[in-house]
């Protein structure tokens, strides 16, 4: 609905979640035909059969991950071991930034999706700092150019104009936090659904070709945040007998949209045999999730892969201890500690 905008949260002045306006040249801020022009340049790394074709090198590093686990032994925090490392591997190979530098990415996603966890010195401080890395790699690759994402829309920016500095540094930095933390959140929260759903286990081991139908329904299930990305309405618009007036915040509900009973039976249920189930976990429209097919395959062989190596996994700790994240636009387990 183009009475609903996200360039408009840029505006000095508009309604705001956090500390700061967000910057304008991101595509989580920007409407058609400025949007369109700048997804066209990257929706490709991000198709279907290109991730497919991904697949192999996902499991592999799964594989490696899971070997080290092994090797050291449990009791272990699935975080660190797995969530993170592999959707962060998965990005860095994509985009052609240096795996070793992720303990920075960590300090720097965390400020860029901080609703009141970070001051606003302290969120301003990381993303600049985040900038000015994307900046150097910008340079170096311009030098050196590699077969990765980061390397192309140079070339988009150098040969052809498709896009300005400014849209490349942040065109960077958002591929690579969204390209990763979301996905670190989703990987602990299915883990945990099926930790405690003895029959969702059996599924995943016993059933790996339904695992896809599974994945649906924990991403339903489990909210990643609490709601759509903030949009600013252009005009007096009437929703449901209320009219919100222009200029005014508006969400989208997801997670309510995600347990209507309208929708849904039994929305409370995990249950992978739905024959429906049109969620809005990655969005809707325009603004539907770049990373939804490479997060899906993630979300896959996360699973199958971890409870086929450790089919003696439990959690480490009573349930009743673990802890959300919070003053964040992203849900996450603080730690997800298990056993085997």
């Amino acid at each position: 609905d183009h009475r609903f905008s996200r360039a408009a949260t840029t505006d000095p002045g508009a309604p705001k979640l956090t500390h700061i306006t967000p910057p304008p040249g991101s595509l989580f801020t920007m409407d058609p035909p400025d949007h369109t022009r700048l997804r066209s340049l990257v929706a490709g790394q991000f198709t279907t059969r290109r991730v497919r074709n991904l697949t192999s090198r996902i499991q592999e590093i799964t594989d490696g991950l899971i070997d080290e686990m092994e090797e050291q032994g449990p009791p272990t925090d699935l975080n660190q071991a797995l969530a993170f490392p592999m959707p962060i591997t998965v990005i860095c190979e994509l985009l052609g930034v240096p795996f070793a530098d992720r303990h920075r990415f960590r300090q720097w996603s965390d400020a860029v999706v901080s609703l009141t966890k970070h001051t606003e010195e302290e969120m301003m401080a990381e993303r600049m700092a985040m900038a000015g890395y994307m900046k150097e790699l910008i340079d170096a690759k311009r030098a050196e150019p590699g077969d990765d994402l980061v390397s192309a829309l140079i070339t988009a920016h150098d040969d052809k104009g498709s896009l300005n500095e400014i849209e490349l540094i942040i065109m960077a930095m958002t591929l690579l936090v969204a390209g990763h933390e979301t996905t670190v959140s989703m990987i602990g929260a299915c883990v945990l659904s099926v930790l405690r759903d003895p029959e969702q286990r059996k599924l995943v081991v016993e059933q790996p070709e339904r695992v896809n139908a599974l994945v649906e329904e924990l991403l339903r299930i489990n909210p990643i945040g609490d709601g759509g990305p903030l949009r600013i309405t252009l005009t007096d618009v009437e929703v449901g007998g209320t009219v919100i007036p222009a200029g005014s915040a508006v969400m989208a509900a997801i997670c309510s949209a995600n347990r209507d009973t309208s929708k849904f039976a039994d929305p409370e249920t995990i249950n992978p045999g739905r024959t429906e189930n049109q969620h809005l976990a990655f969005g809707y429209g325009v603004h539907h999730c770049l990373g939804a097919p490479l997060a899906r395959v993630e979300l896959n062989i996360a699973l199958t892969t971890l409870f086929h190596r450790l089919p003696m996994l439990e959690l480490a700790t009573d349930v009743d201890t673990l802890r959300m994240k919070s003053g964040m636009m992203v849900h996450g387990l603080e730690t997800l500690p298990v056993t085997w």
